[in-house]
């Protein structure tokens, strides 16, 4: 290979993304050099497996009701900006139905990290954190139903749950005695009993639109836990006093946190653009995929 083959250096691409950006300031173009050249741990952010758990995954439908509390950051117009493009990617529709069958449901709200491991109501049902619950006759099945919906024989309205990123999957809101409900849902479907109520669901979607927006606006990238405490990426978001926001919406601590940051600002888009090729995963595109892959 002669020296002209050469494949581009670290510095050169970079050099040539600054100058397609528009990043003509040198304080611009050095945010972008230094980002590019971070170590961070980034991982990918995880796929939603089909989990009995409504909670198993990232806490989506939380931005319908997002509180400006929840994002931090030193500037507060920065995080009511961000809020506001946040709040949009998520559409809610609230249906009231007559009559639903319950054995379609295969999900509960309160649940733990043990129990986000289980497919369906029947794994559970059959593991031993069920071990408990016996259901034999109707008479055990009603007994059982009734300790999650203590309303059951009265025929009041059961709250559900689905959303677009968990595919079909309906869950019960509930938090109260998941494994009695799992269980008599698991027993109404093996022996084919007819057990409906009427329902208040509420579907939560990703709006195309609204992450289109976001997309136009925001670098919207995870950062790892040890970013906040690396000092190199600390220097460049805090030294230069460029606008950024952050949002966590996963649920164990150490999970990766959304930094977002507004493509208005020069220096918050070079950083951005550094970030992403050190390896910062794009929150925006992750999303994206999910509503290809989950309807």
């Amino acid at each position: 290979m002669s020296l002209s083959e050469q494949p581009p250096t670290l510095s050169s691409r970079l050099g040539a993304l600054a100058q397609r950006l528009g990043l003509i300031g040198r304080a611009p173009r050095q945010i972008l050099e230094r980002a590019g050249q971070l170590r961070l741990p980034f991982a990918p952010l995880p796929e939603i497996r089909d989990s009995i758990c409504w909670q198993d995954g990232p806490q989506l439908h939380r931005l319908i009701d997002l509180p400006r509390g929840a994002l931090s950051g030193p500037v507060q117009e920065d995080k009511a900006q961000a809020h506001a493009a946040l709040i949009r990617i998520i559409e809610l529709e609230e249906r009231q139905l007559s009559s639903f069958d319950l054995r379609i449901v295969d999900g509960v709200s309160g649940c733990t990290a043990n129990q986000a491991a289980f497919a369906s109501f029947e794994d559970y049902a059959a593991s031993p954190a069920c071990r408990q619950v016996r259901i034999i006759s109707y008479k055990d099945f009603v007994k059982t139903i009734s300790l999650a919906l203590p309303r059951f024989l009265a025929g009041d309205p059961i709250s559900l749950r689905q959303a677009s990123w968990h595919g079909e999957r309906v869950f019960w809101a509930g938090e109260h005695h998941p494994q009695a409900f799992a269980c008599a849902i698991a027993y109404a479907r093996r022996r084919e009993l007819e057990i409906s109520l009427p329902a208040d669901l509420c579907h939560y979607r990703l709006s195309a639109h609204g992450l289109s927006k976001l997309q136009q606006q925001y670098h919207a990238l995870a950062m790892p836990a040890a970013a906040w405490s690396d000092p190199a990426f600390m220097g460049l978001l805090l030294d230069s006093g460029l606008p950024y926001a952050r949002l966590s919406l996963l649920r164990s601590p150490g999970d990766p946190e959304i930094l977002l940051l507004p493509k208005y600002s020069a220096e918050a888009t070079a950083l951005g653009e550094g970030l992403r090729l050190a390896g910062a995963p794009d929150v925006v595109e992750y999303l994206q995929r999910l509503t290809q892959h989950r309807g």
